[in-house]
């Protein structure tokens, strides 16, 4: 069975496949203090839950945007599953040619997406990964990486409001009944939900008049099943794309 991992600055998502089919996914808060020990009693107890064989892992990898954790996942890795992990490094191992001005400072998460959208749905495509940040992501005809966008995500917007507007509220983010707002929570809900559905149509309205008609628009992430329905242009949200496109990547380094 192969472990992956997409340590993101807000969360942290693992999956487990044995062989084509993933057998369990979970979604955790990352944890920039969490120890080696404590990273690796984690991944046993979430092992155990799912009643999974954890010594049934022969393979692991990671792709990770929080260097702070690398040597400590690494460490975890070696220390409770006895495998070196495989890190994605865009510009190496990847397998996906990338036209960035600096190739190594593209997100390791964005390059793992793009490697997925076009094996699954071909190109030209767009990807929308819903996360800390809210990144687009241009993938050509060819499966080239092209280049693409980073808005600060819904979650960042809605703190920013709270913390610097004194009388207002923090709020849950979701879908309001009507966009006019009856009270204070309301209209903040839905200046949150409609306002961010509108960047992210009006950001794919201005990518798709720049490169031309897209195959396939999707969207992924944690938020995505929640802003992504919301959207004109957003055609599929697909949960898993980041931890099949950390699959792949796997696979293209063992031939």
């Amino acid at each position: 069975m192969l472990l992956v991992m997409d340590v993101g600055n807000t969360n942290t998502v693992l999956g487990v496949y044995a062989g084509d089919e993933i057998v369990a996914r979970w979604r955790l808060t990352t944890e920039r203090d969490r120890t080696i020990d404590e990273y690796g009693i984690l991944c046993r107890n979430l092992f155990t839950l799912a009643k999974l064989d954890f010594t049934a892992i022969k393979a692991i990898a990671i792709s990770s945007v929080v260097p702070t954790l690398n040597f400590t996942l690494y460490k975890m890795a070696i220390t409770y599953f006895e495998i070196e992990p495989l890190f994605v490094e865009p510009e190496k191992n990847s397998g996906i040619k990338i036209h960035y001005d600096t190739p190594q400072a593209v997100g390791a998460d964005r390059v793992v997406n793009a490697v997925a959208a076009f094996h699954k749905y071909g190109g030209p495509c767009i990807v929308v990964d819903f996360g800390t940040a809210t990144t687009f992501d241009a993938i050509s005809p060819a499966g080239d990486y092209l280049g693409g966008v980073i808005t600060p995500g819904v979650q960042i917007s809605s703190e920013a409001l709270f913390l610097r507007a004194s009388r207002l509220p923090r709020v849950q983010i979701r879908h309001p009944e009507k966009v006019v707002g009856t009270s204070t929570i309301m209209s903040i809900q839905s200046g949150l939900y409609f306002g961010y559905i509108g960047l992210v149509d009006g950001i794919l309205t201005r990518m798709i008049d720049e490169l031309g008609p897209q195959k396939t628009v999707i969207a992924t992430g944690g938020l995505a099943p929640l802003i992504g329905k919301g959207s004109a242009i957003i055609e599929i949200i697909d949960d898993d794309l980041l931890l099949e496109g950390l699959k792949l990547i796997y696979e293209r380094n063992q031939s």
